[in-house]
């Protein structure tokens, strides 16, 4: 499980890889327990493939294997395991 006790609102960091650059500003990574494609705004031009990003979040629902995180990159659904707190 995720370290600590995860709730609703609380600030989420989900570790992903880079797959590929898609266009100059979209990065298509893989996400831990999100079976889906999934893509980011990234306009750096130094980001390659296997490259690990952190994506940040909030936590807007919690179950017992599961937690759905929001923000800027993110709407999704990911096992417990895949997120960490964010500290400060």
């Amino acid at each position: 499980m995720a370290k600590g006790s995860i709730k609703v609102g609380d600030e989420v960091a989900i570790k992903a890889t880079v797959r590929k650059r898609m266009t100059e500003d979209w990065v298509a990574v893989l996400i831990p327990s999100y079976h889906q494609p999934h893509s980011i705004v990234d306009r750096s031009p130094n980001v390659s493939s296997g490259q690990k990003v952190e994506l940040v979040g909030v936590v807007t629902r919690v179950d017992e294997s599961t937690v759905t995180v929001s923000g800027r990159n993110l709407g999704i659904t990911v096992s417990r395991d895949a997120v960490r707190r964010r500290s400060g």
